[in-house]
């Protein structure tokens, strides 16, 4: 068998690649989910119910969705532009340490002036961490999937340096926290009661604009060009080196925005496990997406239904927590195949 490229895709495998991956997602994990000696349908109506069976659960969803929203839109507006990168997760908490710095108590300001400094300074976080390695790679031609990648634990390493210093929540009790945001730095909830902050709609609000800026802007097209052929969009006169630049800080301030939500919207003050490696899923959930930013908020979604859905499946019906990690991988790797049928035709010999 080889493979040669497609001249135009019909429309009716544009849809059922990505069904197909989706059934043998569920089918390789209801594999799994035998062996584990636990009644299949019901371990899948668990997580289904757990996922989006109440007001609690789906309100649970969408707190989950929130930080993924924003990592997987930081990773698929780099991609676009052939940017890989590896360091949403650094990032994160870049924009996490901008929002405690400011939003502790060094300003006293109203909502209405704190919580978007609180958002702007995260951004500019973020985008700063991305910067550099974006500088390395115009510049000097260092490889960004390494400097980025091992920036994420530079970047803990210092986090953890701070909450033992300089950061350290006096009234903690030792633990190693920073000090709470002030109340009118911390996002508004959206439902009384629950988790669910204005973050959500934060998230969807940049998916928005990360979909303008790639659909109708010329930095979107420039982008997009870059990330084809490099070589081609300089020859028309693009800047490439200046766009990937503006990739970098639109990706880095977008993740570094996501620390500002979970430490000012959820957790309310910062500690080492702010993000339980969010970072790293928005990869997956953009590749999930096709790099698409309105498709990232559905598979951010998804993805979260995964996580809350194997939570209640594991109390429920006893079966692992961990096949939510099973089942993302092979998710990821299914629509991955998928795609790779979208663009070639089998041919056999």
């Amino acid at each position: 068998m080889r493979l040669e490229p497609r001249a135009e895709t019909p429309a009716w495998l544009s849809l059922a690649a990505p069904a197909a991956a989706l059934a043998v997602t569920l089918l390789a994990t209801a594999g799994l989910i035998a062996l584990a000696g636990a009644p299949v349908l019901r371990a899948f109506a668990t997580m289904f119910a757990g996922a989006l069976g109440s007001g609690f659960a789906i309100n649970e969803l969408l707190t989950r969705a929130t930080p993924l929203i924003l990592t997987g839109l930081a990773a698929s507006i780099a991609f676009r532009a052939k940017l890989w990168n590896i360091g949403a997760e650094g990032q994160l908490y870049a924009g996490a340490v901008a929002a405690t710095l400011f939003g502790t108590g060094a300003l006293d300001l109203p909502a209405p002036l704190l919580v978007p400094l609180l958002v702007a300074a995260g951004a500019l976080a973020g985008a700063a961490m991305l910067a550099g390695p974006a500088l390395l790679k115009t510049r000097l031609g260092v490889d960004e999937v390494v400097v980025t990648l091992l920036s994420n634990f530079i970047v803990l390493l210092v986090v953890g340096l701070l909450l033992e210093g300089p950061l350290k929540d006096p009234m903690g009790l030792g633990w190693p926290q920073a000090e709470p945001i002030v109340a009118a730095g911390e996002l508004p909830k959206l439902v009384a009661g629950m988790r669910l902050h204005a973050g959500f709609l934060l998230a969807v609000a940049l998916a928005v604009v990360a979909w303008a800026i790639d659909a109708r802007a010329t930095l979107g097209l420039r982008m997009r060009a870059v990330g084809l052929n490099a070589g081609a969009a300089r020859f028309a006169g693009i800047p490439v080196e200046r766009t990937l630049i503006w990739t970098a800080l639109l990706s880095g301030g977008m993740a570094g925005i996501a620390g500002v939500s979970e430490v000012a919207g959820l957790k309310g003050n910062l500690t080492l496990d702010l993000s339980p490696g969010f970072g790293y899923g928005g990869i997956v959930v953009a590749m999930l997406a096709r790099l698409h930013p309105i498709g990232v908020v559905a598979s951010a979604m998804f993805v979260a239904a995964i996580f809350v859905g194997a939570d209640a499946m594991s109390r429920g019906v006893g079966v692992p927590n961990y096949i939510a990690d099973v089942i993302v991988a092979t998710a990821l790797l299914s629509m991955l195949v998928a795609l790779l049928f979208l663009r070639y035709r089998p041919r056999w010999r």
